[in-house]
This record gives structure tokens, sequence and C-alpha cells, in this order.
């Protein structure tokens, strides 16, 4: 991992503005930023660990975090909060037993809260593993959960 992490570094011009663009080709490749790729960053463009956390931190797109296997998204955009996606989000909550931004402990399951899927006539939207489930009841919901082999 600290090798392709160190070539991804290399590969940008090491200028400080290419801080971004490397952490997002980081979290491609591995899923997340990991401490050993902060590490390696700041060993690399002769930047502070800190100073990496606090870009990675301020931007909502980045994960510290290994996510999980499946990756669950409850949109709460206007259409889908209107149409029952708060309580999908609490069901999803109570469901999975994590709150948005975590993973089970199992490492099965990461649950994140999204603005909106572009999906607003077929409200309320979870997105799992990059498909789309339209107009999600709770009971649509533990289906889902089970075929993804959740409890």
């Amino acid at each position: 991992m600290e090798h392709k992490i160190r070539e991804l570094v290399r590969e940008a011009d090491g200028s400080r503005g290419e801080l971004i663009p490397l952490l997002q080709k980081v979290q491609s490749e591995f899923g997340y930023i990991s401490q050993e790729a902060v590490e390696a960053i700041a060993e690399e463009m002769s930047l502070s660990e800190s100073r990496i956390y606090g870009v990675a931190t301020f931007y909502s797109e980045f994960r510290l975090q290994q996510p999980g296997k499946h990756m669950v998204k409850v949109c709460m955009g206007t259409s889908c909060y209107l149409r029952g996606g708060k309580a999908l989000m609490e069901k999803t909550v109570q469901t999975l037993g994590i709150r948005p931004g975590e993973t089970t402990p199992d490492g099965k399951f990461s649950l994140e809260r999204v603005a909106c899927v572009g999906c607003c006539a077929r409200s309320p939207v979870v997105v799992v593993d990059d498909e789309v489930h339209a107009k999600v009841s709770s009971s649509k919901l533990d289906r889902i959960v089970k075929t993804m082999g959740g409890e």
C-alpha cells in the first residue's frame, strides 16, 4: 500500500495545489485515506500531517476510515425528505445500528447521508453499492439490507 501511495504522490507535481487531487486519487485507489497514506503524503510533499488532516476533514467527500463492504446512501434532498427520507434515515440507523459516517463493527455496511441523488421523481431513494432503490419503504429497506447480508 505504501509503495502505491508514494507512487501516486510522485505522479503529482509536488505543489500544495495538488493535495486535494492527490487525496482524491488515494481515496479512489484504496476507498479511504489511511494514516499510512497521510504519513507518506506528508513526507513526500514536506507538509505536516495536521495540514493534510485539516484538508481531508474540511471536505465531506473524504473518508478517513475504511468503508464497509456495502455503502448505503440515504438521500435527504428536498423531495426525498418530504416523502419520508427523514423516517427512512432513522430506520436505516436503527436497522444497521450506526449513524451516518460510520461503519458497522463487522465491516459489512457504511452509512452516508447524501444531499441529492437526482432521482426526485422516484423518492425516497436509497443507493446501495451504486444501485438506486426507488420509493423505498421501511419494509423495502429491510429486504434490501437482508439481501446485502445484513441481519
